[in-house]
């Protein structure tokens, strides 16, 4: 809901204002580029400006762009809201306009907050507000004040130079603003939980290199497509980074693994992937590997089998789904918009062997593992092909 005359988005941002002011600023720095590629990706016409602790977004699309704004990671929140001078007047004057084209019933409240010099208190803003809003629809029927649970939120944020007026706080994503990490390189399957698993890095500021390992055979309908189709849902939440995607061929060495290892195959063909991000991470420079994985999940998932697994890389891998259950993780891909391409059959059963391996030892792995497994992982990146995500249907944000 936006306020009459509402012409500017006022952004807030969380972890970021944590910082020293030199981090600070720079994360600031980040924010506003992004913010600036995000509405330009949509087509949205506005401009943002840098204030210190509030970007501001100028436009005359406050509701698209408010979508846009909530889709930057690192904003906490931001509201759609209604620029007035910063004296009593006008702001108490912009609450009762409010009131009278939105309040038509329920309990309100006045919720300020102040910062700079001014003639004023928050507490004077709240309660003159709201004899104003009282007034403003007294005609019409009984107004009820709660300042506990109301259902209708009349906020006000008054700064130096001007305020806003504005009707409701829409979360953003949280995090840091993308580009104040260093890049990770993101395996990608395309399934339910390796997309959510590279937005949530993203989310922590690190942009993703996503790279894919093409099955071959053993790859299933349609499988490249969906993996290349969550990677276009993330695109469009970093307009300004680039997501295009390595391909890497695999199908050889998986039919190798089949062929020739039944129990802890998919061990060794996870240490293979781990193997195949590394090497990547060493040509683009990515100081890590992002899975998919949550504890127990699969069997080569147990918290035995990923201690084993992960030896077979120097790099952290960062497991963001560590702890979460599946209807999380489903319930997050429902909302960033990967999840009904994720759910096309993926293919990758065909790799499980009949009997499968939870309780693991390196040793044991070793002895039937293939001998030039992990050498053929810097050959098949090599060959890989860099290929653009493909765009998805329907992405709507989080």
């Amino acid at each position: 809901m936006l306020p009459p005359g509402a012409d500017t988005v006022v952004v807030r941002y969380g972890d970021a204002s944590t910082k020293s002011a030199r981090v600070q600023r720079r994360m600031e720095d980040l924010l506003v580029e992004n913010l600036r590629a995000l509405l330009a990706d949509r087509g949205v016409d506005g401009d943002v400006e840098q204030h210190w602790t509030r970007p501001l977004i100028r436009t005359d699309e406050v509701e698209s762009a408010l979508d846009a704004a909530t889709d930057a990671f690192g904003v906490a929140n931001a509201s759609g809201a209604r620029s007035v001078a910063p004296d009593l007047d006008a702001v108490v004057d912009a609450l009762a306009e409010t009131a009278a084209a939105v309040y038509d019933g329920g309990t309100f409240a006045v919720d300020a907050s102040r910062a700079g010099d001014h003639d004023f208190t928050s507490e004077d803003v709240e309660g003159a507000g709201g004899a104003a809003v009282w007034d403003a629809v007294a005609d019409e029927f009984d107004p009820e004040v709660d300042l506990d649970d109301p259902d209708l939120t009349f906020g006000v944020e008054v700064r130096e130079a001007e305020a806003f007026v504005y009707l409701e706080k829409r979360r953003g994503p949280g995090g840091l603003p993308l580009g104040s990490q260093r890049p990770l390189v993101a395996l990608v399957s395309g399934g339910i939980d390796s997309p959510v698993a590279a937005y949530l890095a993203m989310k922590r500021g690190s942009p993703v290199v996503p790279v894919y390992l093409d099955l071959g055979e053993y790859g299933g309908p349609d499988h490249r497509a969906r993996a290349l189709t969550t990677v276009g849902s993330l695109e469009r939440y970093a307009p300004n980074f680039d997501l295009t995607t390595w391909v890497v061929p695999a199908g050889d060495a998986v039919a190798d693994l089949v062929a020739e290892m039944e129990q802890g195959r998919m061990l060794s063909y996870r240490r293979f992937m781990y193997r195949v991000g590394e090497a990547v991470a060493e040509r683009v420079g990515a100081d890590g590997i992002v899975t998919g994985e949550a504890i127990g999940q699969k069997s080569s998932q147990t918290t035995r089998n990923v201690a084993v697994t992960s030896r077979v890389t120097d790099l952290p891998i960062h497991r963001p789904l560590l702890t979460m259950d599946k209807q999380e993780i489903t319930d997050l891909a429902q909302g960033i918009g990967t999840y009904t391409d994720s759910t096309i059959p993926a293919g990758c059963y065909r790799i499980a062997p009949d009997r499968v391996e939870t309780n693991a030892s390196l040793e044991r792995l070793l002895d039937h593992e293939p001998d030039d497994l992990l050498d053929r992982a810097s050959e098949v990146v090599a060959d890989a092909e860099r290929v653009d995500p493909l765009a998805p249907a329907d992405a709507p944000g989080i």
